[in-house]
């Protein structure tokens, strides 16, 4: 098939990418690599650089007729989007709605059954839940503008799908951690707690580091993404691990595994943060047959072996 990935440079993106040709599929990119990184690039796919606000896009989906998207591309830091909401929602929605907008107008002519698969967020969408882990009814009243953002194109998603007839797939993240994760940005605190124990320096904890996320490995969601495409499902679904872990347990588990000595630094909490967030992916795995593979352990040792291997 021919499919289109926006954020294809990006962590998630590149590894779908190479997963999507391995099993032979044609494989476009679409990146502005503000975030993404020229080397995460499969060199078998073809790569456009351009920002998903740009009205080129349209040129590029008329050219490379996708059957299915992949919509990656986003403003992914949630302190960026408490500090600048408006240019949160210039990449996040009106970008978006951009790619979605051409490419069900150019599917719909050359493609009988177009799909596209969204990655939201589990994490920022449900906003502090007093349900743990939290399924997919619960109401959705997000903390941030990053996950009113997500939770506004679910929601255009849905309208497609019900007044043109286009199936979508929108899969709620937890917190995805893994290799190729970008370590220098503000989000991907695993990534970032490699990074400062490798070099030497303190890893910063926000607030007292009490505050649990649900830690979901990257070949994991990379599943969830294969079979959000294969299955002939619509909707929405959490895509997690049902268990919680604080920060604090993350830096230790990674003090050990690194042998490092160094000791966490905490500051103050960040505005918009969550006091907890963990999913529960049963619906996944009823419908789309899908469960985590890697457990806690197993998906931070691969994590750091990898930042071993590029440090």
């Amino acid at each position: 098939m021919r499919i289109l990935i926006t954020g294809g440079a990006g962590f998630i993106g590149s590894h779908l990418a190479d997963r999507l040709i391995k099993n032979g599929d044609k494989v476009i990119l679409i990146d502005n690599l503000s975030t993404g990184k020229k080397e995460n690039i499969n060199p078998k796919a073809k790569f456009y650089k351009i920002n998903i606000q740009s009205p080129k896009i349209s040129d590029i989906l008329k050219k490379e007729k996708p059957e299915i998207l992949f919509h990656l591309a986003a403003q992914i830091d949630v302190r960026k989007s408490v500090e600048d909401p408006i240019k949160d929602a210039k990449i996040n929605i009106l970008g978006s709605l951009n790619v979605i907008k051409n490419f069900y107008q150019e599917s719909l002519k050359n493609t009988k059954k177009p799909k596209i698969i969204f990655s939201s967020t589990g994490g920022a969408i449900y906003g502090d839940a007093k349900i743990i882990p939290t399924p997919e009814t619960y109401p959705e009243f997000p903390l941030s503008p990053y996950g009113i953002c997500k939770l506004t194109i679910e929601k255009y998603l849905n309208y497609y799908w019900k007044v043109f007839n286009i199936p979508y797939v929108a899969l709620r993240y937890a917190n995805v951690y893994g290799p190729r994760q970008n370590s220098k940005g503000e989000s991907g605190v695993v990534s970032i707690f490699i990074d400062k124990l490798f070099s030497g320096e303190s890893p910063i904890i926000n607030g007292s580091g009490k505050q649990t996320r649900d830690f979901v490995f990257i070949e994991d969601i990379i599943e969830a993404n294969i079979l959000a495409m294969k299955k002939n499902k619509v909707g929405v679904y959490n895509i997690g691990t049902g268990k919680e872990t604080d920060i604090n347990t993350i830096f230790q588990k990674l003090k050990k595994i690194t042998n490092s000595n160094l000791k966490s630094v905490h500051c103050l909490e960040k505005k918009g943060e969550q006091k907890r967030s963990c999913l529960d992916y049963k619906k996944a795995q009823k419908e789309l047959s899908w469960n985590p593979k890697y457990n806690l352990d197993e998906g931070l040792i691969k994590t750091v072996e990898w930042f071993k291997k590029v440090n």
